[in-house]
């Protein structure tokens, strides 16, 4: 199975250092966010990730070309060029970084690497900024297991975000800054079935607006309750409280040895 990783947009609310960088590459612990979310993935099995790169999207090429020279001590001969790795993490990932356009929507991104994707299996999609100890390998089982076109993690809001009515372990709707606060919102990981690549008209298109939607008045979205740690890094202070929870040892989506 592979992964998909939205990784194109602005970051305008945390310009503090999307302003150098495209958002995925903001660093936790001397680590891209984007590295601990696919680390996340890898201790579930899934190695193989297709990422939807957009602003600064080159300099997402350039990290995973040299993913091995910036985590590690190298040793360079300049005579010959070749590089020796120090003790390297063994990483077995293969990435593809794709270019889907600097303005492209977060379902046109999805629209642009469906060349990438196996049209008979099942693959995941998630934001390139968000973490969380979401058992993966159990939300995947459930996807299958329930047979419906798609699988969205719901998870217990901060406080700040629109929900998701869930009924007999359906999406039924969206609702917009509600008056309640025992409901779930999307947290991001989802489960897709390559049918719903069929939801999106082009770069225009919002994934979490009509594509989702139309899953929810078909009856189609199924939802993953997460009641564990969830948690998108929207803002500088987002970005702190990740590097305080990495840098005390308690960082709760670690679940990698």
């Amino acid at each position: 199975m592979k992964a998909v990783i939205l990784a194109g947009g602005f970051g305008s609310r945390i310009s503090e250092e999307t302003t150098i960088k495209p958002k995925p590459l903001v660093e936790i612990g001397e680590k891209p966010i984007i590295w601990h979310i696919m680390k996340t993935y890898a201790h579930h099995g899934i190695n193989e990730f297709i990422v939807c790169a957009g602003y600064k999207g080159y300099m997402l090429k350039e990290y995973f070309a040299n993913l091995f020279v910036h985590h590690n001590d190298i040793t360079i001969d300049l005579k010959t060029g070749r590089i020796e790795h120090h003790h390297a993490d063994e990483v077995d990932w293969k990435v593809t970084v794709v270019d889907t356009g600097r303005d492209t929507m977060t379902g046109g991104r999805l629209r642009r690497v469906a060349r990438y994707l196996d049209p008979d299996e099942p693959f995941c999609l998630t934001y390139g900024d968000g973490l969380g100890d979401i058992d993966l390998t159990a939300e995947i089982a459930f996807h299958h297991a329930h047979g419906l076109d798609a699988t969205m993690c719901a998870v217990v809001p901060p406080g700040r975000f629109g929900v998701a009515n869930i009924e007999g372990g359906r999406v039924t709707a969206f609702v917009e800054k509600p008056a309640v606060s025992n409901q779930r919102i999307n947290g991001g990981f989802f489960v897709l079935n390559p049918s719903v690549l069929g939801l999106i008209d082009g770069d225009a298109t919002v994934w979490e607006g009509k594509p989702l939607q139309h899953l929810c008045q078909t009856g189609q979205l199924a939802a993953y309750e997460h009641d564990g740690f969830w948690q998108p890094m929207d803002t500088l202070r987002e970005k702190m409280q990740f590097e305080d929870l990495w840098n005390s040892g308690r960082a709760p989506w670690k679940v990698w040895t």
